[in-house]
């Protein structure tokens, strides 16, 4: 075995069979911090967002997801691009409500999305109005504030001070 690693890498020393195993490896190996890493290229470009998106077509609906590249995210929702989500399939076109960054790291972006779907689901929602209405704007106002509900119950629950939401769609 260590024949074919001294092969693929060729850095790594054949141990001396007189030697215990454990000396031939360093007793502490070096470890990169986290700013270091994430200065790194790849690592600027991987800033982690919730998005909230709302449907423009009847009926309406809204969307909550995780990504680090919002723009390529919401045309492959609109279908423009390969990889939308297949829930978000019959509510196309689909638009901005809600951004928010700040997130660490993949893993705090998805526990917050989690958490607001969840909320959502839990919360009691209001009774529409037997009145037919048109208008998007008169029909979205009460998701989005039904989502809006949710956000201000993950925000009391979780420490996430420093991120940053942007109401896309006007003050609620």
């Amino acid at each position: 075995m260590m024949q074919r690693l001294s092969r693929t890498f060729p850095s790594v020393k054949q141990p001396n069979p007189k030697s215990p195993k454990i000396s031939s490896f360093p007793r502490s190996l070096p470890i990169k911090s986290e700013e270091a890493t994430s200065n790194s290229p790849s690592k600027s470009r991987r800033s982690w967002s919730v998005y909230l998106i709302l449907s423009t077509n009847t009926p309406i609906k809204t969307y909550v997801g995780v990504t680090t590249d919002f723009s390529r995210r919401l045309k492959q929702h609109n279908g423009e691009l390969k990889g939308g989500a297949k829930a978000s399939c019959a509510g196309r076109p689909w638009i901005c409500a809600c951004l928010i960054h700040g997130f660490k790291d993949q893993s705090e972006a998805c526990e917050f999305e989690s958490k607001w779907k969840s909320l959502s689901r839990s919360l009691p929602r209001k009774r529409k109005n037997d009145k037919k209405v048109e208008q998007v704007k008169d029909l979205s106002l009460p998701l989005l504030q039904h989502r809006q509900a949710a956000l201000n119950r993950v925000k009391g629950l979780l420490d996430f001070t420093r991120l940053e939401i942007d109401w896309k769609l006007g003050p609620l």
